[in-house]
Parts: C-alpha cells; structure tokens; sequence
C-alpha cells in the first residue's frame, strides 16, 4: 500500500497549481494564435516534467508504483486525444476565434481537473468500501469499449448537449463573442456569449470523459494518489497538445478502435481482480508490467495502422467515436 505524508501531497498539489497557473496566465492573460513550433516547445514541456515526476516517483516510492504511475499516465494521455477530438468539434460548430481557443482550453481542463478530483475521491471510496465495484467498473468500461467501437465511426453531437440545450433556452445568447467575455451588456441587455456555451459543452464532455477515464485508471492502480498524479500531467499538456496535433488528428482513423481494445482490456483486468479477491484465488490477474506492454502496443499498433490507412486512401477521415448512435437524419451525407 502506498504512503503519502501530508507534505507529500501538499507538494504534488502545489506543483499542479504552479503549473496550471502557468497555463492560466499562457492561456488566458495573454490570449493569442498558438503556432507550432510554439505548441511543440509547451507540449515538450509537460511531457517531460511528467515523465520526470515518475522518475522521481518510481525512484522514492519503488518501481512496481512507479511502473502503475507510468501505466496510468499512459492511459490517460490516449484518452485525452480522444478529448481533444471531441474538443475539435466543439471548436467547429462554434466558430471559436483561434485567439479565444487557448482561453477555452485552459478553463476546460481546470474543470476536467476539478471533476476528476472528485470522481478519484468519490471511486476510491467506494472501491475500498465494496470490493464488487471493481466488477462494477469492469462491467461499465467493456460497456463503454462495444459502444465506441460499434460507433467509432461516428462524431459525438453537440447539438444534442442536453446542458448546451438547457442554456440556450434559459439564457439570452448573443451571436458575437464581444471581446471573449463570458456575459456581455449588449443594447442595454445583459446576454450570454457564445464563449460561455462553448464552456458548458466542454465541460459537460469532460464529465463524461471522467466517467471512463477514471475507472480506466484504477485499472492500472489502485493508489488514488497515482490516479491523481496520472490524470493531472496527463490534463496539463492538453492545452499545448490540441494546438499540436489539431491538424493531425484525421490521420488517427483507428484511434476511437484502439480506444476501445484498451477499455475492454482494463474492464476485463478489473473483473478478473474481483473474482481473485472475493470468488476464488485460483482465478488468473494480470500484472501491471503486462497491462503497460498491452497498452503501449495497442497504441503503437494503432498510429502505425492508421497512418498507413491514410497513406492508402488519403480521403479517409478519423472520427471521435460516439457513445450512442446518431439517427440517419443526424448523419452526414457521404
């Protein structure tokens, strides 16, 4: 079981705090168009103070948790390309100004952090409450893998955001996004931006991205402080990371597939480690270097085939995955 003092912690948090600081003042103090070489120098960064971080880690704590962290990271880090997808789309239909891209971003992932720290605490509890949630999480992350991947060619819809809906109908919102505020005064009339809806879609996508990213990662680990520390450096270079790979992203047209053979994989993980620990000790676990090598390959496995997927037929285009399926009205004409 790991041990993490006080100070251990208050010293994690305040590194986070000092570098989403850092992402706040980059992204929102100073909002601009983010260039490439600009985007691939912070996306640099983050990757290497995370990978740093588990050096560190797995040096102090022992390198069975530092391999958990590693693992853990890793899965986080796919899921969050998967974000950055859904973060795309939302950009799209919103005809976000490049220049209010980064201010968007940056409050998209304090809300994604906000919400994961609360779901580790809310997960961590009840798994060491009721030793069945594993199965339970198992259960829901296999759920999650055959509905992405029966819809991995699909996008999610914003349009059908109940939260989105539920603010354009409660809230006057104004067509211009007046100075990037999320309210404005417009003719005397105090209306919404359309930077403020933008907010709520991400927000409301990263909650249902916690839903699978957090069950994912006590797959990996059952160390909440991992999964903090896991979810955390993985969140931070997304701002950088989106401005890097946004015109990439239609290569990975077997992303959402790959996605969904790592929640499978997790999911039946978890379930095996239920039955070992309540069913019967015969009942076989699979260890954390096997699920890192698994992870790892899958990945690798999947950028490899798509970028020759894409070289052989360059029309084809990459797609988010969807959770449910979208109506033949609702779907694109080929």
């Amino acid at each position: 079981m790991l041990e993490v003092t006080a100070l251990g912690w208050t010293l994690t948090i305040a590194v986070i705090v000092a570098l989403l600081a850092l992402d706040l003042t980059l992204g929102v103090l100073r909002p601009h168009a983010v260039g490439f070489r600009e985007a691939a120098a912070w996306s640099t960064f983050y990757i290497a103070v995370a990978l740093a971080f588990g050096v560190v880690f797995g040096a102090v704590a022992g390198w069975d948790f530092g391999a958990q962290y590693f693992a853990g990271y890793i899965v986080e880090k796919s899921l969050s390309v998967d974000n950055l997808f859904v973060f795309v789309i939302i950009m799209s239909t919103f005809a976000v100004p490049e220049k209010y891209q980064q201010e968007v971003l940056t409050f998209g992932i304090i809300i994604a952090l906000v919400l994961r720290v609360i779901f580790i605490a809310v997960g961590a509890t009840l798994l060491s409450l009721f030793s069945f949630m594993f199965l339970i999480f198992g259960l829901l992350l296999i759920w999650t893998a055959v509905q992405l991947f029966r819809h991995r060619d699909e996008d999610p819809s914003v349009d059908d955001n109940a939260l989105v809906k539920a603010s354009k109908r409660v809230l006057p919102v104004h067509s211009d996004y007046v100075g990037g505020k999320l309210f404005a005064r417009v003719d005397g009339r105090r209306v919404a931006t359309p930077l403020f809806i933008v907010l709520i879609a991400i927000g409301s996508s990263d909650l249902l991205f916690a839903l699978d990213s957090i069950p994912a990662v006590f797959g990996v680990t059952e160390q909440a402080y991992i999964v903090f520390v896991a979810n955390a450096f993985a969140l931070l270079g997304l701002r950088a990371l989106f401005f890097l790979v946004k015109g990439l992203l239609d290569r990975l047209v077997y992303l959402s597939t790959g996605l969904s053979v790592i929640l499978a994989f997790i999911g039946v993980k978890l379930i095996l480690h239920w039955l070992h620990s309540d069913i019967t000790t015969s009942a076989p676990e699979i260890s954390t270097p096997v699920s890192l090598g698994v992870i790892v390959g899958v990945l690798a496995i999947t950028t490899v085939a798509s970028l020759i997927k894409v070289r052989r037929d360059p029309a084809v285009t990459a797609h988010a995955g969807s959770m449910r399926a979208r109506s033949h009205e609702d779907r694109p004409a080929d």
